[in-house]
């Protein structure tokens, strides 16, 4: 059985529908991204796992149960770690995680016990005792997660684990989520990072508008929406009407970034360039954000 399974989701604000029948599962033991650009539904899809949004329909169950029937049993096998850490600036690292393991159900003794644990997973023990307020973002994140691994959960939801840290924050967070997966715990985390994706997930969702475009793992998505390469052709100068005309005309995919036009492959080959005259071709390999382009003509940091 999956341990997450989605079918037919769909999540209506008014008259906006932000999820608008997606259906995927998600493997135990598996690291799980739904990637899309902001305003593709990926927070909406996370809240209702998290039992933070009704269901408006279809179904999702997560660890063998409804999230509508018995939200109760899903949340004592969730651990959630939100945009907004929601941590408690007024206390330190250490009190926020015993009050939060205490409100979650465990005695004080289990509480502290397990918080002096997450604290020396996560290398945060000689932080324990500093306010939250002066710890800098990427501890502060390094917390929440450590937050939503107190009780031990089956399942953890990250939403854009890593937005707004500095790279070298980043990269702590990441190696504490691979961490997180080698100990047995599926993660489910929303991104529009393409080098976060590749690097984390063992499988992806490709999200717009609320729709699911593909799903697969990262380098098949890449093999079979961008090939085996991507070009760059820069014009300078020349009349861009007449590149666009020609790069249409021979059928390739591609996405105009400022002075650039950028040119995907298809079906695991690199993309087979007509005559462009004068403009300057650049070669590189593809990746995540060229397939996406590929799926839905727009880039993954489009709003």
């Amino acid at each position: 059985m999956p341990e997450i399974e989605a079918r037919e989701l769909v999540k209506c604000f008014g008259k906006l529908r932000a999820v608008d029948g997606v259906t995927f599962d998600v493997r135990r033991g598996e690291t799980f991204g739904l990637l899309g650009p902001n305003g593709a539904g990926k927070t909406s899809i996370m809240r209702m796992m998290a039992g933070l949004t009704p269901v408006t329909g279809g179904s999702l169950r997560v660890a063998g149960f409804d999230v509508t029937r018995d939200s109760r049993a899903v949340r004592a096998r969730l651990g959630v770690v939100t945009q907004n850490d929601g941590l408690d600036r007024e206390i330190n690292a250490r009190q926020n995680l015993e009050v939060f393991g205490y409100l979650a159900g465990l005695s004080r003794r289990e509480a502290r016990t397990r918080a002096a644990e997450v604290l020396e997973f996560f290398d945060l023990g000689e932080r324990a005792d500093a306010e939250v307020a002066d710890l800098s973002g990427g501890l502060r994140r390094r917390l929440a997660i450590a937050r939503a691994l107190l009780t031990r959960p089956r399942v953890i939801v990250l939403d854009e684990p890593s937005t707004g840290l500095d790279p070298q924050s980043r990269l702590r967070v990441w190696e504490e989520l691979a961490l997180l997966k080698q100990s047995g715990v599926t993660l489910v985390m929303s991104t529009h990072y393409m080098d976060e994706a590749e690097t984390l997930c063992d499988r992806l969702a490709m999200l717009h508008a609320g729709r699911i475009l593909d799903e697969g793992a990262p380098p098949e998505l890449v093999a079979r929406h961008a090939g085996a390469g991507t070009a760059d052709v820069r014009v300078n100068g020349l009349d861009r009407g007449r590149v666009r005309r020609a790069l249409a005309d021979a059928n390739q995919s591609f996405r105009e970034v400022g002075t650039l036009f950028r040119v995907s492959g298809r079906d695991g080959r690199p993309p087979e360039l007509p005559d462009l005259g004068g403009a300057r071709v650049t070669r590189r390999p593809a990746n995540l954000e060229d397939a996406f382009l590929a799926l839905s003509g727009r880039g993954l940091g489009d709003d």
